[in-house]
C-alpha cells in the first residue's frame, strides 16, 4: 500500500467453503460506504496483522457497492495468510484493506480472448469473464483443476451468462476432457490475447504452449499468486542506486534488494510480496538499465525501462537513478 493510500476498514460478513481447501470472503465496508470501483483483474491487500499483508484478485463486483468478495486456497505450508484466513479470521471481524490495483486488466481489442484458469486462478479470470459477457466482448473461458470438488464457483459459473464459454478441465478426469495446449493455442491471429492466471507451473506451460504456437509476449497476459523460482545466480553484481531527488548515492550489494539497502538512509519503499508480483513497490526509473526480476511487470513496461519492481529487481548498468 503506497504512503498516501489510507487503509479502508471492512467487516468479514460472509465466509464460506467453496470448494475443497477453498473458502471464500465477503467483505463490507465499517462505515457503510460504497467501497471504490475496480476492473477485472484487480487486487486488494488485505492487512492481516501488523506485519502480515497478502494480496487477493477480487471477484467480479456483487450486486452491492459496499461488498468485495475475494477467495483463498489453504496452503500446506503457509507463510501465515492461507492459515490466517482459513483458521483465523472470522465473521464479524474487522480488518483493513488497500485500495484496488491492476496490474491484469484487459485490453481493449477486437480479437479473439482467451482465458485460462489454474485452480485458485479462478478468481482475476472469472471477473474478467463477466466483465467480458457484460460488455458483449467475445471470449473463451478455459478452468482447470485437480478435480471438481477442488473447483471453486463450478455451479456460479455453469448457471451463469458464462456458462456457454466456459469448458472444464480436470486431472483426475478422462484424457479427452484434459486441456489441449497446444490446440487452443495454435495459429493466433495479431489481435488475439490470452489471459492466464494460476500455479506457476500450469503457468510456465501455458506460456510456453503460447510462445511454440507463434504468440508474441505482448499477447500473453499472466499474474502469479507465488514467485517462481527466483533469478538470482553467480553473475549478480553490485551496483549504485541514485536519489534523482537529492542526489544521494547508496550501494546495493550483492544478496540484498534495493527496498533493504534504501531503508537504513530513510528511504522506506512500501513493501508487501517481496517477490515482485504485486506491484506495490513499483518506483521510477530516470537513468540507467534495470535487470527486471519481477513477474508483475508487462513486455513493454520492462522494455521501456523507466519503471522497476524494488523489492527483487537489479541493475545491468553500473548505476540506476531513480525518481525517489
Amino acid at each position: 500500500m503506497s504512503q498516501d493510500e489510507a487503509p479502508i476498514q471492512v467487516r468479514v460478513i460472509q465466509k464460506r467453503l467453496e470448494a475443497d481447501g477453498i473458502v471464500s470472503l465477503q467483505l463490507r465496508a465499517v462505515d457503510g460506504g460504497a467501497l471504490p470501483v475496480f476492473a477485472a483483474g484487480a487486487h486488494i491487500d488485505l492487512i492481516l496483522a501488523p506485519d502480515l499483508v497478502r494480496q487477493y484478485s477480487l471477484c467480479p463486483p456483487l450486486p452491492e457497492a459496499d461488498v468485495y468478495e475475494v477467495a483463498e486456497l489453504r496452503e500446506p505450508e503457509s507463510r501465515g495468510g492461507s492459515r490466517a484466513v482459513h483458521e483465523g479470521l472470522q465473521v464479524g471481524e474487522v480488518i483493513e484493506i488497500s485500495q484496488p490495483r491492476n496490474h491484469f486488466p484487459l485490453k481493449p481489442g477486437a480479437g479473439r480472448t482467451l482465458l485460462l484458469a489454474g485452480g485458485i486462478g479462478i478468481t482475476p479470470i472469472l471477473a474478467m469473464a463477466e466483465e467480458a459477457a457484460e460488455s458483449g466482448r467475445s471470449f473463451e473461458m478455459h478452468y482447470c483443476a485437480r478435480s471438481p470438488a477442488r473447483m471453486a464457483f463450478q455451479d456460479r459459473i455453469s448457471r451463469g451468462r458464462i456458462g456457454p464459454h466456459c469448458a472444464f478441465h480436470f486431472d483426475d478426469g478422462a484424457d479427452e476432457q484434459k486441456l489441449d495446449f497446444a490446440g487452443l493455442l495454435a495459429s493466433p491471429a495479431q489481435e488475439d490475447q490470452l489471459y492466464i492466471c494460476g500455479p506457476g507451473g500450469f503457468i510456465e506451460a501455458v506460456l510456453g504452449a503460447a510462445l511454440a504456437c507463434g504468440w508474441s509476449e505482448a499477447q500473453l497476459n499472466r499474474e502469479f499468486f507465488s514467485a517462481p523460482a527466483a533469478q538470482r545466480g553467480e553473475s549478480d553484481q553490485a551496483f549504485t542506486v541514485v536519489l534523482g531527488r537529492s542526489g544521494k548515492a547508496v550501494q546495493v550489494g550483492v544478496g540484498v534488494s534495493i527496498v533493504e539497502a534504501l531503508e537504513p538512509v530513510g528511504v522506506l519503499i512500501p513493501t508487501s510480496c517481496s517477490e515482485g508480483i504485486c506491484g506495490m513497490c513499483v518506483v521510477s526509473v530516470l537513468e540507467g538499465e534495470p535487470d527486471h526480476r519481477d513477474f508483475v511487470l508487462g513486455a513493454q513496461e520492462r522494455a521501456s525501462n523507466n519503471c522497476l519492481t524494488a523489492c527483487c529487481s537489479r541493475a545491468k548498468s553500473p548505476v540506476l537513478v531513480l525518481d525517489l
